[in-house]
């Protein structure tokens, strides 16, 4: 079967493309804008509306098949590429990458990926044409997503949920009831990305922790019901504390207690600006916390970006757990290769990504989970918590229904 033609369409994302830097200095927030001046290249305001590019591959048979193009909340900083706007990029996969594919036979997904992801485009365009790949292989043998990556792979389809972890945005106290009610398995996320969230010697984020486990036990919606509280600081407790390790293992002993009886876990702690940095104070940060016996775990976040990156935080042991940022992969082969070497070396492996993303690229993203069986995956996109969460978990529980059945 042969891929006969491609077309692409514009459409928007489940949330915001956000100028970081600007949102840790100089902005201020106004309802769901900010105000002040954008300072990463390629932005015109501080928060813009999230852009995606449908990529439909139309096959021999009549049947469409599809992946969407996206980039992560944060683009154009920690290493990342630049801010992906559908007008700017439709011509590019138009131009240059439907010709890698119209008339081409419907091999195997790893074949298809690596044609367009052993090249230097945007990681967006990487990550929705290799989507629409793994969907046209499907479509081609009349078998699930899920089912195409674990024969591909050698692996064997999840016989259970993966583990949901829920994100609340700036409204983390409301969304948070939201989460409890559904049974989420990992919460909040959180947001807290400056230092009034934070406080100035992370003494809000205390009392948030301690918030979260009363506000758990008092609305369980089940007896035994215990998530993994986990907390995006997104570096700003490296700020607040001055980037002195001895006081932020110190505050992370604090985060254990106030969480008590729940596991917590602190994703980016520390952002040192660079990928070599980064990796030297997070692997430090772990070791002295496994010396002191302290049972936090922290994730990687802030450039840990690649496939390669992932590899290297893995190996150097900077954190317990590398979130896998789906967009910033580019092709999902990689999403799929950096889970499994996560596992193999004993790293927790997070599927992440970003609420900055499509229905359509947490779906596929949802049968790469249930295929390769990381630790969790995100519910994405948006952050109003039960849209994101509906869709993973109902594709999931879509697989698990036909996974024996096609």
């Amino acid at each position: 079967m042969k891929i006969t033609n491609i077309i692409c369409a514009p459409g928007r994302t489940g949330f915001f493309f956000d100028d970081q830097k600007a949102i840790k200095t100089t902005a201020k927030a106004d309802g769901n804008a900010y105000i002040g001046e954008p300072v990463t290249p390629g932005f015109t305001r501080i928060r813009q509306a999230g852009e995606s590019i449908s990529v439909l591959f139309i096959l021999e048979d009549g049947q469409i098949a599809h992946g969407d193009c996206a980039a992560v909340q944060y683009s154009g900083t920690g290493g990342r590429d630049p801010l992906f706007l559908a007008q700017d990029f439709i011509p590019v996969i138009m131009k240059e990458v439907a010709p890698l594919y119209i008339g081409k036979d419907i091999t195997t997904f790893r074949e298809m990926a690596h044609t367009v992801d052993s090249a230097p485009f945007h990681t967006a365009i990487r990550y929705g044409v290799t989507q629409a790949c793994l969907d046209a292989v499907a479509k081609k043998n009349k078998k699930l997503m899920a089912q195409v990556v674990a024969k591909e792979y050698d692996l064997e389809l999840s016989d259970k949920l993966i583990p949901i972890f829920s994100q609340s945005g700036d409204d983390r106290y409301a969304n948070v009831d939201k989460m409890i009610l559904k049974g989420s398995d990992i919460l909040p996320h959180g947001l807290v990305n400056n230092i009034t969230k934070l406080g100035h010697k992370g003494e809000n984020l205390l009392e948030y922790a301690a918030w979260l486990s009363g506000r758990i036990q008092q609305f369980a919606p089940w007896e035994g019901y215990s998530p993994v509280l986990h907390i995006d600081v997104y570096g700003v407790l490296g700020i607040a504390l001055d980037h002195d390790f001895e006081k932020i293992v110190d505050f992370i002993a604090k985060c254990e207690a106030a969480a008590a009886p729940f596991n917590i876990r602190i994703e980016g702690p520390v952002d040192m600006g660079g990928r070599e940095a980064q990796v030297e104070a997070l692997a430090k940060l772990t070791s002295m916390m496994k010396t002191r016996g302290i049972n936090v775990e922290i994730v990687a976040d802030e450039w840990c970006n690649t496939y390669e990156d992932v590899r290297i935080f893995t190996d150097n042991k900077a954190g317990h757990m590398a979130q896998i940022k789906t967009p910033d992969l580019g092709g999902i082969n990689n999403t799929i290769e950096a889970v499994l070497y996560c596992k193999e070396k004993g790293m927790g492996a997070y599927l992440g990504g970003t609420c900055n993303e499509t229905d359509r690229s947490a779906q596929v993203c949802t049968h790469i989970s249930m295929a390769t069986k990381p630790d969790q995956m995100l519910a994405k996109p948006g952050m109003g918590v039960d849209e994101g969460y509906m869709i993973v978990y109902n594709e999931m529980n879509r697989i698990l229904a036909l996974k024996d059945v096609l």
